[in-house]
Formats: C-alpha cells, structure tokens, sequence
C-alpha cells in the first residue's frame, strides 16, 4: 500500500523555512514512516536549512520541491494568485490536483490559501461557498466553529451548509455519531437573531442534523453544542479571542506566582495539573484549520506557527487525507439535494 504524501508550503510563516523545517522533521520522528512529506519552497534554502538541522542530508521520507517565489503576508491574495504561479502555495495545490499528494499544509497568507485552494482544487458538488472549521476548547472537551472567517456575509443557505460540512468533518475526526450542531445568536429562542440567523434557524431544523437550536455566548466555553454555526465575521472574531486566552491566563498566573515565596511553591505543586488543564486553550495542539468544501485537503495555519504547531498541522492532515473528509462531505451534501 503506498504511503499517504503531505505537501507542506516551507515559505509560509513568520519564520519560515526553519519554523516548517523543524516540524516537518518532528512529524517524519512521530510518524514512523506512515507517510511522506514534500517540502515546497525555495529549494536551495530550505535544503540549506534540512542540513543545518539533521546535520547531513534530507532524512528518509522528505523531497524538496522548488518554487522560487513567496507569497507574503502583504501581498493581496487574487493578485497575488495571477502573478506568482510560482509561489510555494500555487505549486504544492497544483500538485494536490494533480494526485502527487494526499493534502497540503500551509502557514502562509490565509487569504491566498482561500482563494487559492478553490480556484485550483475546485468546489465539491453542492457547495456554495468553501468555510474554515476551527476546534474551540470547551469545558467538555473542543467544539468546532463553522465558519472561522472564510465568509464574512453568509446567506441562510451557506450557513447550512456549513453546519452539513462540519458535522461530517467532526464526526470523522472526534468519532462522533452525531454530533449536536447549535446556531449561535442572542438568545436560545427560535425568535430571536436578525433575518439571516431565523431563517437558518429554519433551515436547520429542517435538515437531518442533530440540530439543537440556538446556542448565546455564554453556551461556548461550556460545551453545549458540538457544531457552533456562524457568520464567518463572528466565528473569526470568537478565533481571535481564543487564541488570546491563554496568553492572558499564563500571564496572570505568572503575576500571582512572583507576589511571595507561598505563591511561587503553590504554583509549583500545581504546574503539572495546570499545564495540563490549559493544554486545551493552545493553539499549537490543534494545529491548523481546514478548508472544507473544496476537492482536496488544505489545512491552513497561524503565521507565528511554531514547529510543534506545523507538525500537528501536518499530523491533522494526514488523518483527514487517511478518512477521505472531501468524499464523506460530498456524499453528505448530494444526500441533502
């Protein structure tokens, strides 16, 4: 059986290629040669930076592929898609739909990875617009926000789907028979919410999802829903704010801990179970999010990834490429037309 391909942009983040060679490296350490990772970048410095790492050549199972141009964080991303066929992220899609791998993985420009993986990988039947799902601790475990910030004027009908396309994604990758799926509004009744949110309300109630109706705010961190549906303007807004909460506890514990000596011991007793306990709120555990509704898998991350970040992002790849998410959410949505 061949072994799944990850194709990895190495020119994506903040620090790259070191940041993407160094996860890719603990990726290839974890994976035990259960798949292959094709590096995508500016060949002679990301093999320059493979060597400064290993100490000697590429390792078993890593190919560099070149793509001598770098689309950054500034660059607007439809442009940037017309002028720069030779960007790291237009080469490692291509490749994806060509079938010389499985997905590909991306810290780069997240509006280029947008527009980039529809046009090149194409729209699965049935979708109208693409959505990013985003895992968001709970205090039940993590819930997954449809849409994280693909679209920020979302119809009835897109919400839908985003709620069809989540429910598919999470039930494959957290096991979930059927995971409960909550419309995020200003009140838990059917009446409230603006024109947009009661029409969706009827839309799902409608549908064969395990719709339990509107979800507020405060419903989020306590895990009432599996799904939480939303415009992506929202979801991206409650993304932000997530990524924040552990910055600002850790920092609150720190203050505590340096008042007096009885601060510092009980925190020392207590880091095992706190580090635990705030392991959830780390974005680098969950790693990337991933484009749902487009022929093919791209799982896009943080442009401050950090190695671990890359490696879990490169990990979560591989089990979607493993379970076949784009065929399940295809046959999902022709079931609902």
């Amino acid at each position: 059986m061949q072994r799944l391909r990850i194709i990895v942009d190495a020119m994506g983040s903040d620090h790259a290629p070191r940041v993407e060679v160094e996860g890719v490296l603990e990726a290839l350490r974890e994976g035990r040669n259960r798949f292959e990772i094709i590096l995508v970048g500016q060949r002679v410095v990301v093999e320059e930076q493979v060597r400064a790492l290993t100490g000697g050549g590429l390792p078993m199972g890593l190919t560099v592929v070149d793509a001598p141009e770098v689309i950054e964080m500034k660059d607007t991303p439809i442009a940037a898609l017309r002028t720069k066929r030779h960007s790291s992220i237009v080469i490692g899609l291509e490749m994806v739909k060509r079938g010389e791998g499985s997905a590909f993985v991306s810290a780069g420009n997240t509006g280029a990875m947008l527009v980039a993986s529809t046009v090149i990988l194409g729209k699965l039947q049935g979708v109208s617009r693409p959505t990013i799902g985003a895992f968001f601790p709970t205090e039940k475990g993590v819930s997954l926000i449809v849409d994280a910030g693909a679209n920020i004027d979302s119809k009835p009908r897109h919400l839908l789907e985003f709620a069809i396309m989540g429910s598919i994604y999470y039930a494959e990758m957290m096991g979930v028979e059927r995971p409960s799926v909550g419309l995020l509004s200003n009140g838990e009744e059917n009446v409230k919410g603006d024109e947009r949110t009661l029409e969706a309300h009827q839309l799902l109630a409608q549908s064969k999802l395990n719709f339990i109706g509107n979800i507020e705010g405060r419903d989020i961190l306590l895990g009432t829903s599996d799904i939480i549906v939303c415009d992506g303007f929202v979801g991206n807004v409650l993304l932000k704010f997530g990524e924040s909460v552990l910055f600002v506890l850790k920092n609150r514990i720190r203050q505590i801990s340096y008042k007096n000596l009885f601060h510092k011991l009980s925190m020392a007793l207590a880091y095992g179970t706190l580090k635990k306990a705030l392991r959830t709120f780390d974005y680098q555990e969950h790693g990337g999010v991933p484009l749902l509704g487009v022929r093919g898998i791209s799982v896009i991350g943080h442009g401050r990834s950090s190695p671990k970040a890359i490696k879990n992002m490169i990990l979560k790849a591989e089990e979607a490429a493993a379970k076949k998410i784009p065929a399940c959410i295809q046959k999902a949505l022709l079931a609902t037309t």
